[in-house]
């Protein structure tokens, strides 16, 4: 009976080795969680601030114009980050000077009209608490569009 003894130990032993192989007893990592549905506007907000900022680096007489434009995105990327948990890089406008004149403006125009209807899509789907700061963030931008006609 010993010998019986010592081999089913040995069995149960590997069978539970391969068990514990197979993550049934072990932690398994928990999967990243999906990133926050607002993170596509807080992403535009960045990139919309950073355009401002180049194409008023390379045109010194529209700098007082769009300065304020990218101070509230600057502002509205603070504010969905602190809601999102969010870091926000370091740095300010990143890359070579935009183009300057009318043609810097049609871009930025064109940028924040494709951010509009992010934010406008993110604040229909929003529930009330994130609905009100996504909303103005869109009328910002509905806005800024319409200045830089």
């Amino acid at each position: 009976m010993r010998r019986r003894q010592v081999l089913g130990a040995v069995a149960g032993s590997a069978g539970l080795a391969a068990l514990t192989g197979c993550g049934l007893f072990g932690a398994d990592p928990e999967p990243a969680p999906p990133p926050d549905a607002l993170q596509p506007v807080l992403d535009e907000a960045l990139t919309l601030a950073m355009a401002y900022e180049r194409a008023g680096l390379a045109s010194p007489d529209l700098a007082a114009r769009l300065s304020p434009m990218a101070l509230d995105h600057r502002a509205h990327a603070t504010e969905l980050a602190k809601l999102i948990g969010a870091t926000l890089p370091s740095g300010g406008a990143s890359g070579p000077p935009t183009e300057s004149g009318t043609d810097a403006l049609a871009e930025l125009r064109k940028a924040e009209q494709s951010a509009l209807k992010t934010a406008t899509a993110a604040c229909k789907a929003a529930p009330s608490g994130r609905a009100a700061l996504v909303g103005s963030i869109a009328a910002a931008r509905a806005a800024h569009a319409e200045a830089l006609r």
